[in-house]
């Protein structure tokens, strides 16, 4: 069996994917570090834990729940509604078991457990993972008095690794399947909006000081290479249009 099929049916959302990391490499240029201790507004507080919790947990139930309604809003058939369930589960279930077990192997310390050292309440990042949980939280707590509790609050929530970023790699595995979705239909606004929502909650974390700008990529990355694992079904758009034209040939 051709790979041909495969690759071409693929191509629309490894290209969401690079504009997405285009646009992200492009922001990262002038803002690749926050300034932690800094002071901050509460209506850039609440825009950037809004796109954060929007790709986090519970949050992305919300967010996949509004993907899936794409193809009912769309009116496909019943056939492509179980297919596009399948494969996107899939993708999302792969992207999971693959940033988990990553943490795990490269242990990259998270952004603000340098901040910590700053402030004298750890002595190393890695001082920080040696605690336990319930030390690990008031270690983030006791940062409180020079942080925002605009990020306090993400801290206390995540203590663990940085690398990959979980926000990130869900994000792009969504770019990669909704967008190529629309970008295989030349339906480029529906697309930009999901792209652009993607590169504003990976500039979220950088704000927050969950991950660095190496995370952000590698996830992206890392979702292209479990988006081209995920197989595809049936023909391709452009081979059922074909199908549909000539049908109507042979009807007249």
């Amino acid at each position: 069996m051709s790979l041909r099929p495969f690759i071409q049916q693929k191509i629309p959302g490894l290209i969401a994917l690079l504009l997405m990391t285009t646009v992200l490499s492009a922001v990262l240029v002038f803002y690749s570090q926050a300034n932690l201790n800094g002071s901050v507004s509460d209506t850039s507080g609440m825009l950037f834990s809004l796109l954060t919790h929007s790709a986090g947990n519970p949050g992305f139930l919300v967010s996949v729940a509004v993907f899936m309604l794409i193809p009912i809003v769309l009116r496909l058939p019943r056939k492509s509604l179980i297919k596009l369930g399948i494969q996107f589960a899939l993708l999302l279930a792969l992207s999971f078991v693959a940033k988990t077990v990553m943490k795990h192997i490269t242990e990259v310390p998270r952004p603000y457990t340098h901040e910590l050292q700053a402030l004298h309440i750890v002595d190393t990042p890695q001082a920080f993972y040696a605690l336990s949980q319930e030390k690990k939280e008031e270690a983030v707590k006791e940062a409180s008095k020079n942080v925002s509790h605009w990020r306090i609050s993400h801290w206390q929530g995540e203590t663990n690794y940085s690398l990959p970023s979980g926000h990130t790699i869900f994000t792009a595995v969504c770019v990669a399947f909704w967008g190529g979705f629309f970008l295989r239909r030349r339906q480029i606004v529906p697309a930009s909006i999901i792209i652009l929502w993607a590169v504003g909650v990976g500039i979220s974390r950088i704000w927050l000081g969950m991950h660095w700008p190496t995370d952000l990529l590698a996830s992206i990355f890392g979702a292209a290479c479990l988006y081209l694992c995920i197989p595809e079904w049936g023909l391709s758009p452009e081979k059922q249009q074909k199908l549909t034209e000539q049908r109507a040939k042979h009807t007249v």
